[in-house]
């Protein structure tokens, strides 16, 4: 891919998806990625469905145009093979438990004696500090322990897990913006630096409103749904055949959308006179708007809210949301190759650049160890 990372050597030590996402928004942005993987087990997520004949979609989703070899740290043979390649790498992303890459004498102490212009990316489920820092984690665990969950799902549901694996992303996108900071200040001092990214710390980054609440005014959020604890009208109501999102955020909004509903006494009502005293009475609001709304279909309400430009939005399935024809329009699905089962659908870069295509197809998919003969001919 070009891109403004474009000849810069990532050297991928991660797995499963933290990594995995972080090094592929780095090859979408140009960044040439070899990915190293255990010896014929390869990268764990090469086994979780679903499957496409006998290869993982999951793993294809996540490791277009990067290059695989095999390589085991704990043997001298292939520590050298290792060596050769960290020379020439510009970025280092590893997301093993703490420790353990000290183990096999490649820490950031190590690693920067030996390379002082590397960027070394850890990120792990609790980071390298702290009393949790050598416990594992997944996804639903920091979902758990960073209070996501105890803000998502109905009023007194049980804990709901949000409904992609968010703990991983963030931190794969945290991680990506730390590399992307350091790289920056090497152009500086001509010097790498080490970034921790811990999972938990990026659950804890994302909560805004929730955070802003307890630390402000000592409250403790609850799930609300799909409303939002301070703006009003913001939630999913009830239509003649489904539902309809309004974010209606400001007081004008509500005049506007008072008025396509024919109830235009209601902005002037001081229950509902400002967002403030709409916030607080949320209920009876809902009562009076889903009265209207129940009387025509969604598709019938978004096109009349569109033309009035209040911000509003059908709830679709992934079916729907994948075929939207915007969706298509800024290029966000995308296809990779697969030497096996051929052309692989896949979701595209959100981030466009002026200076830079945004391509329809990305890098080829590898299978473990594909690139062995190519890596071996060129660093050794």
């Amino acid at each position: 891919m070009d891109g403004p990372l474009k000849n810069l050597l990532v050297v991928d030590l991660t797995r499963v998806l933290v990594g995995p996402y972080c090094t592929m928004i780095l090859s979408d942005l140009g960044a040439r990625v070899i990915k190293i993987e255990a010896p014929e087990i390869g990268d764990d997520s090469r086994k979780f469905g679903p499957f496409i004949e006998e290869y993982s979609a999951y793993f294809m989703s996540l490791n277009r145009g990067k290059e695989s070899i095999a390589l085991n740290l704990k043997k001298e043979e292939d520590k050298k093979i290792f060596d050769k390649i960290l020379s020439k790498a510009d970025i280092l992303v590893e997301n093993f438990k703490p420790g353990t890459l000290e183990k096999w004498g490649y820490g950031w102490e190590d690693v920067s004696k030996k390379y002082p212009k590397l960027i070394y990316a850890s990120a792990s489920g609790f980071g390298q500090t702290g009393p949790l820092k050598e416990l594992p984690a997944y996804d639903m665990v920091v979902q758990g322990m960073g209070g996501l969950m105890s803000v998502t799902g109905q009023p007194n549901s049980e804990p709901t897990r949000v409904g992609t694996s968010i703990g991983d992303i963030t931190a794969g996108l945290f991680t990506a913006i730390g590399i992307n900071a350091a790289l920056y200040d090497r152009q500086k001092t001509g010097k790498g630096m080490y970034i921790d990214v811990s999972m938990l710390d990026c659950q804890i980054a994302i909560l805004e409103n929730a955070i802003a609440r307890y630390l402000a005014k000592n409250e403790i959020p609850k799930p609300m749904g799909s409303r939002h604890p301070s703006i009003a009208p913001f939630e999913a109501f009830k239509t003649k055949d489904s539902y309809i999102i309004i974010a209606a955020g400001n007081d004008r909004l509500f005049e506007k959308l008072c008025e396509l509903l024919g109830i235009s006494e209601i902005h002037k009502d001081p229950k509902f006179f400002n967002n403030s005293s709409r916030a607080q009475n949320m209920d009876k609001l809902k009562e009076i708007l889903e009265k209207k709304l129940l009387n025509r279909n969604t598709k019938e309400w978004v096109k009349d809210m569109e033309k009035e430009k209040i911000p509003c939005g059908p709830i679709f399935n992934i079916k729907e949301a994948v075929e939207n024809p915007q969706v298509y329009a800024r290029n966000m699905i995308v296809k990779a190759f697969h030497k096996k089962i051929g052309d692989f659908k896949l979701a595209g870069n959100p981030i466009k650049m002026s200076n830079y295509k945004d391509e329809k197809t990305r890098g080829d998919i590898p299978d473990l160890d594909e690139h062995r003969e190519k890596i071996l001919k060129e660093f050794t």
